[in-house]
């Protein structure tokens, strides 16, 4: 009896984590949030609708918080990882620290402790590669871009190189700040996603 019962506890186990790998979550910061706009008209929202469209069956998280750093995004991670056990996680976080000018090293090292995290559950992670504006300074902006390359490289990931591309500082892409997407910009910022996670579905 024990045995049969053991037995059915992890076959039950098992069809709960395998219910889990459609879980895509989405761990970012105000662009993901959607900050200044509906929530329903943000990329995330977006994304949901294209894979119900499509005829997936993901179930999208989008815990993204506006201000949030890769410091914040790494304390969170773990309880977000034990509440949904998702199957893809979306890490798009880096822009505050390097707004705030915080050490490229610190964020390569939470965004790295991020991945393994999320690797440790079985999970597959994917980054979404920032840039920040040249008054930043050459040396620091090329470091800071750099930080997403070398991870990428080195934790075996897909990388979007850029998630604003076509988006940061083009006009009538961002809001009237010159920080945030604009409505407008959510699309293009689906489809610079899109090719990359696609695949990984």
């Amino acid at each position: 009896m024990r045995a049969w019962w053991v037995r059915g506890a992890l076959l039950l186990s098992l069809w709960s984590l395998g219910a889990a790998a459609d879980t895509l979550l989405v761990v970012g910061d105000s662009i993901s949030a959607a900050l200044g706009l509906e929530t329903s008209q943000g990329w995330v929202r977006k994304l949901d609708e294209r894979l119900r469209e499509r005829g997936f069956e993901h179930r999208v998280i989008n815990a993204s918080v506006s201000g949030d750093t890769s410091a914040g995004g790494l304390a969170r991670l773990p309880a977000l990882l034990a509440e949904h056990r998702p199957g893809l996680v979306i890490i798009e976080l880096g822009g505050n620290d390097g707004l705030r000018g915080m050490p490229p090293g610190q964020l390569q090292q939470n965004l790295a402790a991020m991945i393994e995290r999320v690797q440790a559950t079985g999970a597959r992670a994917v980054l979404l590669g920032m840039r920040l504006p040249p008054n930043y300074g050459a040396r620091y902006t090329k470091v800071f871009s750099q930080v997403y390359v070398d991870l990428a490289e080195e934790k075996q990931i897909p990388l979007v190189p850029f998630f604003l591309e076509g988006v940061g500082g083009v006009e009538g892409m961002m809001q009237p700040d010159g920080i945030h997407p604009s409505v407008a910009a959510q699309s293009r910022l689906l489809e610079n996603v899109w090719p990359t996670l696609e695949p990984l579905l």
